[in-house]
C-alpha cells in the first residue's frame, strides 16, 4: 500500500469534532475515532484540529502507549512543501528523569567559592577582629 500523500490546505478542512485530522511530525492522522476517548477532553484535540499539532503533543508529554495508540490513525504524511522542520526533540517518558548534564562549570565553581569564602573570613576577617 502507498502511502498517502496531504498538503497542510487539505489537512486543515478537518479540524471538526465529526471529522478531525491532526499532523504530528510530519505525519497525518485522522483522530476522528478517537476524540470522544481522549483522556485530556475533546476540545484539545479540537482546537488542534486541522494544523500541525506537534508541539502541542510534545508539550504534553504523552506516554509510549499513547504513542503507539496514535500509529492506528495515521493515515499518511505531508507533502514536502508542507512540511516543517524536525527539530531534535528530547522526550521525557512517564516516570524518567532527564540525565543530568555532565561537566557543568557550577559543580566546580560553587565548592570552590565556598571554600575561597571560608579561607578569607578564617585568616582574614577573624585576625582583624581580634586586633
Amino acid at each position: 500500500m502507498t502511502a498517502k500523500i496531504f498538503s497542510l490546505d487539505e489537512v486543515s478542512k478537518h479540524k471538526t469534532k465529526s471529522d478531525l485530522w491532526v499532523v504530528i511530525h510530519n505525519k497525518v492522522y485522522d483522530i476522528t475515532r478517537f476524540v470522544v476517548e481522549h483522556p485530556g477532553g475533546e476540545e484539545v484535540l479540537v482546537d488542534e484540529g486541522g494544523k500541525d499539532a506537534t508541539e502541542a503533543f510534545e508539550d504534553i508529554g504523552h506516554s509510549d502507549e499513547a504513542r503507539e495508540m496514535l500509529e492506528e490513525y495515521l493515515i499518511g504524511s505531508l507533502d514536502e512543501a508542507s512540511r516543517t522542520k524536525e527539530y531534535n526533540v528530547n522526550v521525557i517518558r512517564a516516570g524518567e528523569l532527564p540525565e543530568e548534564k555532565k561537566g557543568s562549570s557550577l559543580r566546580i565553581i560553587l565548592p570552590a567559592l565556598a571554600i575561597i569564602g571560608a579561607l578569607v573570613y578564617k585568616y582574614v576577617i577573624v585576625p582583624k577582629a581580634h586586633q
